[in-house]
């Protein structure tokens, strides 16, 4: 039977990482995948982290399972700083969550809760997208549709565009947005602009469904929330996959969950029942180790304050590199890169051709995606002056 399995080609981002380690080029430089990195190059363990990993080996006295839904603390946690701790919401008991291995199990899971619900709802997806958001949600069975977003002109949100699309969303429809600091393009709503699809999702009856997985990576923790706070107060149901991997950094203990902001707590309650079940048809209890170094930060003040510090100077560090990275590339290569600085988060488009990054991986061992998406995060003083004087060689 297995024989006639054939193989199949490496995933377009993983497959690169493993070229550039087999890169003999002492100057290559990694700017794939998203993980962040210091500027040694090295993805952190933050300080909290480290504290809150001590006290847990020190206590813990069982390895048995968490309960279905995960860690107690951790749901605690994870929905007062995604909602806020003045959330109506959470006031109103009309939110439920399930802990999820990472920000894709958490996907998946509101996928799973949204077929269950709508077996025929179609999913609008931001053109372009996260790649991973189509076999998450379509290997449940749903379908999709595509809005314009962004404009590789203006380097920005095509709004304009978006909003005539995503008039044609109907009630039964699940808008997929990301929160902030958007994958692939850094591109990212203003306040105003979410208030738009606010009212659109009001008026046409959609739910919108948001992937929130850099919060604290953009502006701060409260204003990367700021939309999906909007929507929330605004709405009477929204799904949010949020994840832990970029802002505690911790990427391999995959911890994440799925938060439902339903009608009310009877709904909740529902919802909460079909998450379990289909969690357990997929990976059947989440996994411990993150979610319990997590839940004890999240309600630490203690820890929290010393996360909280630590984050803040992430999100700076990647802000500098933005504005770092505009002023060598417009000194070496001419032209305006303010978009960069414009934009949120790890990742930018360089606007460059799949041609021009095939030419910077072969002749100068330069890793980015063939769509010229870079992880900014993957800059460091070592080797932004190589970066643009090898960008400005193939343009």
């Amino acid at each position: 039977m297995l024989q006639n399995l054939q193989q199949l080609p490496a995933d377009p981002i993983l497959g690169l990482v493993a070229a550039c380690r087999a890169d003999r080029n002492p100057n290559k430089v990694d700017l794939t995948v998203g993980i962040y990195m210091d500027d040694q190059g090295v993805c952190p363990v933050f300080e909290a982290v480290k504290q809150a990993q001590r006290t847990l080996e020190a206590e813990e006295v069982t390895k048995a399972y968490l309960p279905a839904v995960g860690d107690e603390n951790f749901n605690f946690g994870i929905q007062r700083l995604t909602l806020g701790e003045a959330s109506a919401a959470l006031a109103d008991d009309r939110v439920c969550s399930i802990q999820t291995p990472g920000g894709c199990g958490a996907l998946r899971i509101g996928a799973e809760i949204i077929y269950a619900a709508a077996p025929n709802a179609r999913v609008w997806l931001s053109d372009p997208t996260w790649p991973v958001h189509i076999p998450l949600l379509g290997s449940v069975g749903l379908e999709f549709q595509a809005y314009r977003y962004y404009d590789p002109e203006t380097h920005g949100v095509n709004f304009d565009g978006m909003v005539q699309d995503l008039k044609k969303a109907v009630a039964g429809d699940v808008v997929l947005l990301q929160g902030c600091c958007h994958n692939p393009c850094g591109a990212d709503l203003s306040l105003s602009e979410w208030g738009v699809i606010a009212d659109m999702a009001e008026q046409q009856g959609f739910t919108p469904f948001i992937d929130f997985a850099y919060q604290g990576l953009g502006d701060g923790l409260e204003q990367d929330a700021a939309g999906l706070r909007l929507l929330v107060a605004r709405l009477p149901e929204v799904i949010i996959a949020a994840s832990c991997s970029k802002n505690l950094g911790l990427y391999r203990e995959r911890t994440g969950a799925t938060i439902v902001v339903c009608r009310d707590a009877a709904n909740a309650r529902a919802i909460t029942s079909q998450a379990q079940v289909a969690a357990r048809r997929i990976y059947s209890m989440p996994p411990a180790h993150g979610a319990l170094l997590a839940g004890r930060i999240l309600t630490s003040d203690h820890l929290g304050g010393i996360w909280r510090a630590e984050l803040k100077l992430v999100c700076q560090r990647i802000n500098n590199l933005r504005s770092d990275l505009r002023e060598v590339l417009e000194l070496r290569c001419g032209g305006d890169y303010s978009f960069i600085e414009r934009e949120k988060g790890m990742f930018s488009f360089l606007g460059l051709s799949a041609q021009q990054t095939r030419r910077l991986r072969q002749d100068f061992g330069v890793y980015m995606l063939d769509s010229s998406r870079i992880n900014v995060a993957g800059v460091n003083a070592r080797n932004i002056d190589y970066l643009a004087e090898s960008v400005s060689k193939v343009i």
